[in-house]
């Protein structure tokens, strides 16, 4: 309780009413698989669009070098061109493939920098490293701390920017002699020897002539269209603009120092990396031996991924840490062990769902019902049969999985109608043909087991005409009912944290039934929800009817909801008869 320790008037703010509840994100997609580059562990990145996408991981992959496994950047495109607005990647690459590097070059010198590309890739092969004299601080000596000639200590005008260790060279009339720092404190600079020419190194003119300057160097980092520029860079361990510091930030490569067990003495790094003189101006080193490994040394492990902790984490483990992706998709890749593995993370995690795309192969009913039979989860759904499009790689037609067209159309259909409108009956965009043709008959032995055809009809386009997930229990056998549910206990989870440690009485848990039930009734609102009142679409019980003293000794609220989902008219029926005069 508040403390009134004199007299006065007192104005105290708490809350009573609900608190608004947020809905939950149902649209944002998360994509594994091949590219041409991009982080293979870590956590998966935000990307907002097909340029996005070829800016971060690259363009389209050779048929000829990946099969199957090249359709991520195919499946990406005709996500937002279906539609989709965000989605989340992670690269998936072969454990033969490596990143290309600096080490083994003509250019000895240049081994003193371990330089390689981000990640491995071929891509890598085309990065291109410059690197420039540059000097990050200069000063004119003004006195000789000692007798000239022996001392080592100078009196300048200025020390910034002069660190312990760094080199530095004096010029006068055009001549350099290099030296390093001992130590630099209050304008007095220590070097490691003396400077000739006594005291002529002293200059208090206003426009020096003679100048004391530390020795870095520049680098600029080229991959195509992509340019980076780290300035004034040294091979100072102990400062702040040491190589390995700085450059760690690049998108294009990676740096290591291998020259902080060998003493370089009083030579500019330039000279040190490259060398040639300073006054070359200008030292490029090319990466090489950069592999996009091969399809043979590709497992199903690799897209299932390990767990090798927080920022290590490869395929799908990458996305225990994201809790922003509801839909899941691996295009192309159809081995039963990695597509097990995503509904096993979808069904483990409660919040998201699964596309999942039959092998190209199998069109005729059997083969298809031999792929359907292996799974049985209400957080995944299957479509065939592959989608024809246009390849821009190869500047023709291609057949493509229809994972990625379906996770966009999910996310319009979220968007225009609402989780709660199955993501069926909707024009797949993009789309110039099938790879097979299914007739009603075939649907009619495939719809009820749960695969959801894509069909073309004479003047309505190629549409998605199905709406099942991969579940044998009939609760629930629809998409949009499953959805709906993650839609509300992710909304639910996520908006009721102010809940934690409160205390567990009978204010907070008419606080906690306003609160819900208004969230609800926005959602019957919204058509999600059945019945013609919000009593008939759902009900919130929470109190000494839901818990027990035990329960409440221990902890524990529960809340008990239930809602009606609606279901999609996946048979429309009209019943015909004649009318007679008489009738």
């Amino acid at each position: 309780m508040a403390e009134y320790l004199s007299p006065g008037v007192y104005v105290e703010e708490f809350d009573s009413g609900a608190q608004p509840l947020e809905g939950a994100s149902t649209s944002t997609a998360g994509f594994i698989g091949l590219a041409q580059r991009g982080e293979i562990e870590g956590v998966p990145l935000l990307i907002t669009s097909v340029a996005d996408f070829h800016r971060n991981f690259g363009s389209y992959l050779s048929e000829n070098a990946f099969g199957d496994y090249r359709f991520l950047s195919y499946a990406i495109e005709h996500f937002f061109l279906n539609g989709g607005s965000r989605a989340y990647v992670m690269r998936v690459a072969p454990s033969d493939a490596k990143p290309a590097s600096n080490q083994g070059s003509a250019n000895k010198e240049a081994a003193l920098l371990q330089i390689a590309s981000k990640n491995p890739g071929t891509w890598g092969n085309q990065v291109r490293v410059v690197l420039v004299p540059a000097s990050k601080a200069k000063t004119q000596i003004l006195d000789i701390v000692g007798t000239p000639g022996e001392s080592v200590q100078y009196r300048v005008k200025n020390n910034a920017g002069f660190n312990v260790g760094d080199v530095v060279a004096f010029e006068n009339g055009g001549s350099k002699q290099y030296n390093r720092v001992v130590s630099s404190l209050d304008n007095i600079i220590e070097l490691e020897s003396v400077l000739e020419g006594e005291a002529d190194v002293i200059d208090t003119n206003l426009l020096p002539a003679k100048v004391l300057t530390t020795c870095e160097f520049t680098m600029h980092v080229f991959y195509g269209d992509e340019a980076e520029t780290f300035e004034r860079l040294s091979l100072n361990v102990s400062a702040a603009n040491h190589v390995d510091k700085i450059v760690n930030r690049s998108n294009i490569i990676s740096v290591k120092d291998l020259s902080l067990e060998t003493d370089l003495g009083a030579v500019p790094p330039f000279e040190a990396l490259s060398g040639e003189k300073e006054e070359a101006g200008k030292f490029q080193i090319s990466l090489f031996n950069g592999s996009d490994g091969s399809i043979a040394n590709l497992s199903a492990s690799d897209f299932m991924g390990v767990d090798r902790g927080p920022g290590k984490r490869t395929g799908i483990q990458s996305f225990i840490d994201n809790d922003v992706v509801s839909l899941m998709a691996i295009p192309g890749v159809t081995d039963p062990n990695v597509q097990l593995s995503l509904v096993a993370h979808c069904e483990n995690l409660g919040s998201r769902f699964a596309i999942l795309d039959i092998p190209r192969e199998k069109t005729k009913v059997a083969d298809v019902m031999t792929h359907r039979n292996i799974f049985d989860s209400n957080y995944a759904a299957m479509y065939n049969p592959w989608l024809q499009v246009f390849d821009p790689l190869d500047k023709r037609n291609i057949y493509i999985p229809p994972s990625g067209s379906m996770a966009g159309i999910y996310s319009r259909s979220d968007q225009t109608r609402g989780v709660q409108k199955a993501p069926a009956n909707e024009v797949v965009r993009g789309c110039v043909g099938l790879d097979c043709q299914y007739n009603k008959g075939e649907q009619d032995i495939l719809n009820p087991q749960g695969v959801n055809l894509i069909r073309h009809f004479a003047g309505q386009g190629i549409r998605v005409w199905g709406a099942r997930t991969c579940s044998s229990n009939g609760l629930w056998k629809y998409v949009n009912v499953r959805r709906l549910f993650i839609f509300i206990e992710e909304s639910i989870k996520n908006g009721t944290n102010w809940v934690v440690f409160e205390p567990n009485d009978e204010q907070l848990w008419a606080r906690v039934q306003r609160t819900i039930e208004a969230f609800l009734t926005r959602v019957w609102r919204d058509g999600a929800l059945m019945g013609s009142s919000p009593g008939e679409a759902f009900y919130v019980n929470i109190g000494r009817s839901t818990m027990t003293q035990d329960d409440i000794d221990n902890g524990r609220l529960i809340c008990i909801i239930g809602v009606a989902p609606v279901k999609p008219a996946e048979f429309v029926i009209f019943r015909i008869t004649q009318k007679t005069r008489e009738e």
